[in-house]
C-alpha cells in the first residue's frame, strides 16, 4: 500500500468544487488527511483567488491509475482543458507524491516539482507530511517550507469547516 499525496486547488464556486473533490477522492480512496485550506492568487495569469489544500491517503493503485482517476475527479468537475494552460478552472488536482517513488512517465513526474517552486503546494504538504522528506533534496517538508522564500507567493488560512 502507498501512501499519496495530491494537491486539490480550484477558483471558480471554490467550496462548492473543494467540497466535491474531497467526497470523490474518499469515494475512491477511503480515509482522507487533509490540510488547512488555504487561498492564494492566481499564478501565471489574471484571475479570481484560488482555494488549496493538500490531501494524503493509501492506495494499492499504480501511479498512473492514480493519476487517471484524478484527470476523471476533474472532468466529472467540468474542467475545461481547451484554453490556455494558465487560466481559470474549476479543479485542478495533481499527483505531488506517490510514497518516495521517483518517476518521469511522459507528463507524470513524482516528487511533482510544483512542491518546490509554489507555496499554495509546499505549505499544506508541509502541514501534514512535515517529516516526510523529499525524494530527491532529502530535506524534509517541514525544512523545505522553513527556507522557502514566500515574497510575492501571499498565502492565507481559510476558516474551513472540519
Amino acid at each position: 500500500m502507498a501512501r499519496v499525496y495530491v494537491s486539490i486547488g480550484t477558483n471558480i464556486d471554490r467550496a462548492r468544487h473543494v467540497r466535491a473533490a474531497l467526497e470523490a477522492l474518499s469515494a475512491s480512496y477511503g480515509p482522507l488527511q487533509c490540510s488547512p485550506v488555504y487561498e492564494t492568487a492566481a499564478v501565471g495569469f489574471e484571475g479570481d483567488d484560488f482555494y488549496n489544500l493538500v490531501v494524503g491517503f493509501d492506495t494499492d493503485a499504480t501511479p498512473a491509475e492514480v493519476a487517471a482517476r484524478l484527470h476523471a475527479i476533474e472532468d466529472e468537475n467540468d474542467r475545461v482543458r481547451t484554453g490556455p494552460r494558465f487560466s481559470a478552472r474549476t479543479l485542478d488536482i495533481d499527483l505531488l507524491l506517490y510514497d518516495d517513488l521517483v518517476l518521469e512517465e511522459g507528463r507524470l513526474q513524482l516528487p511533482r516539482d510544483e512542491i518546490t517552486r509554489h507555496a499554495f503546494v509546499l505549505k499544506p504538504l508541509a502541514d501534514i507530511a512535515g517529516r516526510l522528506r523529499h525524494p530527491l533534496t532529502g530535506k524534509t517538508y517541514a525544512q523545505l517550507w522553513a527556507d522557502f522564500d514566500a515574497a510575492g507567493q501571499a498565502i492565507r488560512a481559510v476558516d474551513w469547516p472540519r
